[in-house]
């Protein structure tokens, strides 16, 4: 088990790398996802084989033995893995996987991958983390059950959202721009105590309504929050309840959007 000064160590080398390789791209994922899944598969750094390869990530070579772009240079390594194909047992097998000559190129093969793959494409330039690595692991990236939660943990535990501001706030600004809401529609009523990216669709048309400041967009809806939802309710004819349910987002979005 990797110490608390290795993860810390770990962390620190690859964020800012993880950062450089996503920005730029017209077709990205979030770093905290690409960090917590270079956390997990190599152990927080501590397998000497996957780092002796640069193999941060886990990638297999594949029958195909596919390009996604430059930077994997057909180098490879045997090693043992897991894998759960029926969603309860967990097998041996030995596979090869790719080796790079350095850790920059392992992430850039990362993303390069995800933009590439069309099995990948639903966790592409999105905000919210959770969606992000569920498309990843539903794109057939990991076969373990636990796998997206296992990420989900490590982002929360370490805070690995700071570092997706590079890509993240470069999209919502430039979204914001042209009027648009940057975050995902919730499917369920989001009310005072919600939190979480439903909550920050319900302050940015808050927000467009004049109702709150676009600092305000901080994905908690407390007393300030629930009090402008009224007040929009009450605007558009609306049952003023407090509560956007289906009724009061179809209404707010025939505002905004």
């Amino acid at each position: 088990m990797a110490t608390k000064k290795q993860v810390d160590n770990f962390i620190k080398r690859v964020a800012p790398i993880a950062q450089e390789k996503a920005s730029g791209r017209d077709k990205w994922s979030l770093p905290s996802v690409c960090i917590a899944q270079c956390c997990c598969e190599s152990a927080y750094g501590t397998s000497l084989k996957m780092m002796n390869a640069n193999a941060i990530l886990g990638i297999k070579v594949g029958k195909s033995r596919i390009h996604f772009g430059t930077a994997w240079k057909d180098k490879a390594y045997s090693t043992k893995t897991k894998e759960c194909y029926d969603g309860k047992t967990y097998v041996n097998i030995t596979d090869m996987f790719r080796a790079y000559d350095s850790i920059g190129d392992a992430i850039e093969d990362y993303y390069d991958m995800l933009a590439s793959c069309s099995r990948y494409k639903d966790c592409l330039n999105q905000t919210d983390f959770q969606t992000c690595i569920t498309a990843i692991k539903n794109g057939g990236y990991a076969t373990s059950p636990t796998y997206i939660n296992t990420i989900t943990n490590i982002i929360n535990k370490y805070n690995l959202t700071q570092f997706d501001s590079i890509v993240v706030k470069k999209t919502e600004e430039s979204i914001m721009a042209a009027g648009h809401n940057p975050y995902l529609e919730p499917t369920q009523n989001v009310k005072r105590g919600t939190t979480g990216n439903g909550a920050k669709w319900v302050q940015w048309c808050l927000w467009r309504f004049g109702l709150l400041d676009e600092s305000e967009i901080d994905g908690v809806i407390g007393p300030k929050s629930e009090c402008a939802i009224k007040i929009g309710q009450e605007k558009l004819g609306l049952t003023v309840d407090g509560i956007v349910g289906k009724t009061t987002r179809r209404a707010f979005t025939s505002v905004y959007e």
